[in-house]
């Protein structure tokens, strides 16, 4: 301490927590480690302030964080120790960073004076996460701290949101120092449309002859969804909503087209392909959102395109836009909204002939077995509220979801667009931990919810009462569906022997039981959503049912047929 400081000191883990709460942190998720063991003391004077929630590994920590950020707009915070910790947390900051989620990992590392010497699970961080971050750094001086986390939070959720990854050495966050001045709270930071772009992108969307817009991506808020519905409105056009992001748009609306992402509807697929302008409204237009970048050409669209992204590193990318804006979300709705359409639009009419359509495929199809996933999925729309929140992983279980609900509520929906599995029963937690009011509803396969289901232990310690959905096939389903396709009848490393998911869940102390008919999900689903405990179904279907558009012996046709045997 120099002379003239204050006598009042905290430690560097004070410093740390005194931050959070700045920064208007309420929550947080992790895995205790001793290299952060000063930030959970200082986490103890704070339990009130901010709700520490231990899980029990560090991905479910991760992916619990992440969805906390898509469901808030704020980052997600997770705490895990150097090592293992840090690695098992990667799942999560991968996600967030396809996803466009702010999230901030806290990591403790090694001493200062032993760094460099690969010490007992040391890791460098930049280099590990360097690629799947927004800013990786180390904290080397309890002083620092604040300024570090006033870049950390303005950093995740600037522009592109996405995750921030920080070390903590364990020597600096015992270290003692002088109190530090208090940091203002980071404020978000976000790029607006010109006068000039705003009056080319009405000028070309006037004069266009079948326009249509896609929306998604991360940075909505409920104002900016309802300027947005407005412009729809207002314009008549024919709206469809990106790969897991439907609930940027009420699914019901009449304008509604559906879902550009993973076993596209075709006539959409045909909609867009059609389309002489295409709105695409905070997308990336990823790999999953352009059907294999197959869906439109690269790199320059047949259609006119105006592309609005957050982030000025996204915007021609891969596809060359014809009007490029720089924008955020509540940014750019609003001006859409007072934009004045023309009189006689050419299109008058296409959003109801796309909303027809799908509708049409919404309708659920057979599948083999007794129970209808489809119909499943129609007894979820009609009992669950409007703003009941779904979550799911991985999986083809997840194609019946997309296709056969209906998303009504902005923030109803939780999914990877990174394709992760185990992702649905953490990130149903967090929305639990938020909205203990809501209703909340994981869906998994039997793969998918194996690599996350110890995380019922911290539903149970927490009171989480959340449903779990487990769709059991005995196998890795997606790979066993593409190695039929790819080497049909050449079964290998898919198969999967499973537990009684019922009596697992019975096992933790939650409610447990098996369905294996359709008629008998909605009485189980009433006593899951009703028993004041965290709970379980299992859904048993047969290994044939593969997708809702083909059985596996049809893709294993398929296959054989594509090879010429």
């Amino acid at each position: 301490m120099k002379p003239g400081d204050s006598l009042l000191s905290r430690s560097g883990g004070q410093l740390l927590v005194d931050a959070l709460k700045v920064h208007g942190v309420d929550m947080a998720f992790g895995v205790p480690g001793e290299s952060y063991l000063s930030v959970l003391d200082a986490f103890y004077e704070s339990s009130k302030d901010i709700r520490f929630i231990i899980c029990r590994q560090e991905g479910g920590a991760a992916n619990m964080a992440e969805a906390y950020g898509k469901l808030t707009g704020r980052p997600g915070i997770c705490f895990v120790t150097r090592g293992p910790g840090a690695t098992n947390a990667s799942i999560g900051i991968h996600t967030a960073f396809q996803d466009s989620t702010p999230l901030i990992l806290f990591i403790g590392q090694v001493d200062t004076e032993v760094s460099e010497r690969e010490a007992f699970q040391e890791i460098d961080y930049r280099r590990m996460y360097g690629q799947m971050a927004k800013w990786v750094a180390q904290i080397d001086r309890a002083d620092r701290v604040p300024e570090y986390l006033s870049h950390a939070f303005h950093t995740a959720v600037a522009g592109r949101p996405g995750p921030v990854v920080l070390a903590l050495p364990e020597d600096v966050l015992s270290e003692a120092c002088a109190s530090q001045p208090v940091v203002p709270a980071a404020k978000r930071v976000a790029a607006s449309p010109s006068a000039a772009q705003l009056d080319e992108l009405r000028e070309r969307l006037a004069r266009a002859e079948r326009p249509f817009a896609i929306v998604g991506g991360s940075g909505w808020t409920p104002d900016a969804c309802e300027n947005l519905r407005t412009f729809v409105e207002r314009w008549q056009l024919p709206v469809a909503c990106a790969f897991r992001f439907q609930d940027t748009f009420d699914n019901a609306h009449p304008n509604y087209a559906g879902d550009v992402g993973l076993g596209i509807n075709p006539a959409l697929g045909k909609r867009i392909r059609d389309a002489d302008l295409l709105l695409v409204l905070g997308p990336r237009l990823g790999e999953a959102t352009t059907g294999g970048y197959t869906l439109l050409d690269i790199p320059k669209t047949r259609q006119t395109l105006i592309h609005v992204h957050q982030g000025a590193d996204e915007l021609g990318r891969v596809y060359a836009a014809d009007l490029p804006i720089v924008s955020g979300m509540p940014e750019i709705a609003a001006p859409l909204a007072a934009l004045e359409p023309p009189a006689h639009p050419a299109w008058a009419g296409s959003a109801a002939d796309a909303h027809r359509a799908y509708r049409e495929w919404h309708a659920p199809l057979p599948m083999p077995g007794d129970v209808q996933l489809g119909d499943v999925m129609v007894q979820l729309r009609e009992r669950l509220p409007h703003d009941a929140i779904l979550t799911n992983g991985a999986g083809n279980y997840a194609i019946w979801l997309h296709r056969h609900f209906a998303y009504r509520h902005f923030r109803s929906q939780l999914a990877p667009t990174s394709g992760a599995m185990g992702y649905g029963l953490p990130a149903a937690l967090a929305a639990k931990s938020l909205y203990p009011e809501r209703a909340v509803v994981a869906l998994a396969g039997d793969g998918c919810f194996m690599m996350a289901g110890n995380e019922l232990a911290t539903a149970m310690q927490y009171g989480l009462n959340i449903v779990a959905i487990v769709v059991n096939n005995g196998h890795f389903g997606t790979i066993r569906m593409h190695q039929e396709r790819n080497y049909p009848g050449r079964v290998h490393g898919t198969g999967l022997t499973n537990p009684d998911f019922a009596a697992y869940a019975r096992a933790f102390g939650a409610h447990g039981e098996t369905v294996e008919r359709t008629a008998d999900f909605a009485p189980a689903l009433e006593r899951a959503l009703t028993c004041g405990l965290p709970a379980l179904i299992e859904i048993r279907i047969p290994q044939d049912a593969s997708t809702p558009a083909a059985t596996l012996e049809q893709i294993r046709e398929q296959g054989r047929r594509a090879r010429g045997a």
